[in-house]
């Protein structure tokens, strides 16, 4: 049987025998008493990696971007987020829905920053008008999901915080893959993060826990965070058995993301060769790969495409107006790029040429 390549996603991450081993030895408490050790142990570690005084635990991503999103804006505040952004797209408007925050969507640029002329119109309001939402947040991401996962030049991420400062507001970073951000850049993760008020981080998606991300900022933010867990449901008691995990993630998964990285490269480098596909003219600086099929060398569709590979067992994923993502993980070696390119090129192959 052919293998099964999976890289819709770094979310397919599986936890290591490590993680698993740390979750059975976990010293454990009662985590919304703030009585969990190993909790603890992971929200000091995260808070010292990312250079910021306190930590929180979240179940998810979604729900730490949230929590942090309550506590910089007031009801009817307004946050200025990207169109392409994870938190505009993918978090079921949870924002609005549930803390009576308002969007205001800026174009997001094909290197994932938001044009600052575009957030500081956003932010231009006449406070003295009640017509008005008042602004209260800014929020980046990086490395871009969307945009293939370029990561943020430090220099723009000052300028986007000096900016917020200047218009009084709080900065978010959504660094869900923060860490693969560093690498990209060549710096520690807390250089990414010294710019921000609060930064959120998955470990569940490269570093491969199983569950959790984290809310790093000032002690302030990160108690009213606290307050918003508990009030969204994600209170959680022994939770040492998931910070556990969260630990050997921290401390033994972040130096391999250069080979996802490779791999992402190795990935694109054969995708290149296939006939009827079209790369993203940036070589992938991360662990993604975005492509297309151009439909003006093949009779293939992205659905029709996307629909053989996964017939044959390689698992890509469409992001939208036909732009297909690949993502690299621990779950995928160089062996298993290799037969993903291959089979690739079975698929296009299989497909008659298109007219001239």
């Amino acid at each position: 049987m052919s293998p099964v390549v999976e890289l819709r996603s770094d979310t397919f991450t599986l936890p290591t025998a490590r993680m698993l081993e740390a979750a059975t030895r976990a010293r454990l408490g009662d985590d919304v008493y703030g009585e969990d050790p190993t909790v603890r142990e992971l929200e000091e570690l995260s808070a010292d990696l990312l250079g910021k005084p306190a930590a929180c635990l979240m179940p998810s991503g979604t729900m730490a971007n949230l929590a942090a999103l309550l506590t910089h804006s007031p009801r009817g505040g307004k946050a200025v987020v990207g169109a392409e952004s994870d938190i505009y797209v993918y978090e079921a408007g949870g924002v609005a829905v549930l803390g009576g925050i308002v969007y205001e969507p800026v174009p997001t640029a094909a290197d994932g920053s938001l044009p600052l002329d575009a957030v500081a119109a956003a932010c231009e309001v006449d406070a003295d008008d009640p017509q008005f939402a008042l602004p209260a947040v800014l929020s980046v991401e990086t490395p871009n999901n969307r945009r293939g996962g370029v990561p943020l030049s430090l220099d723009y991420l000052a300028g986007a915080a000096a900016l917020a400062r200047d218009h009084g507001i709080a900065f978010h970073l959504d660094g869900a893959r923060i860490f693969n951000a560093a690498l990209a850049l060549g710096v520690p993760a807390a250089d990414i993060a010294a710019h921000a008020d609060t930064v959120q981080f998955c470990l569940s998606k490269g570093l491969s826990a199983p569950v959790g991300s984290m809310l790093v900022g000032d002690e302030a933010s990160i108690a009213a965070a606290h307050r918003y867990r508990k009030m969204l449901g994600g209170g959680m008691r022994q939770a040492g058995l998931i910070a556990a995990c969260g630990i050997v993630a921290l401390t033994d998964m972040v130096d391999r993301l250069a080979d996802d990285h490779a791999h992402a490269v190795r990935l694109a480098s054969g995708l290149a060769e296939i006939d009827g596909l079209r790369l993203d003219p940036e070589p992938p600086r991360t662990n993604m790969v975005l492509f297309a099929v151009d439909t003006e060398r093949t009779t293939h569709t992205t659905a029709s495409f996307l629909a053989g590979a996964g017939e044959r067992g390689v698992r890509i994923a469409e992001l939208g107006r036909d732009r297909i993502r690949a993502a690299t993980h621990s779950g995928v070696t160089a062996d298993d790029v290799d037969h993903a390119v291959q089979v690739l090129a079975d698929v296009m192959a299989a497909a008659p040429r298109a007219a001239r």
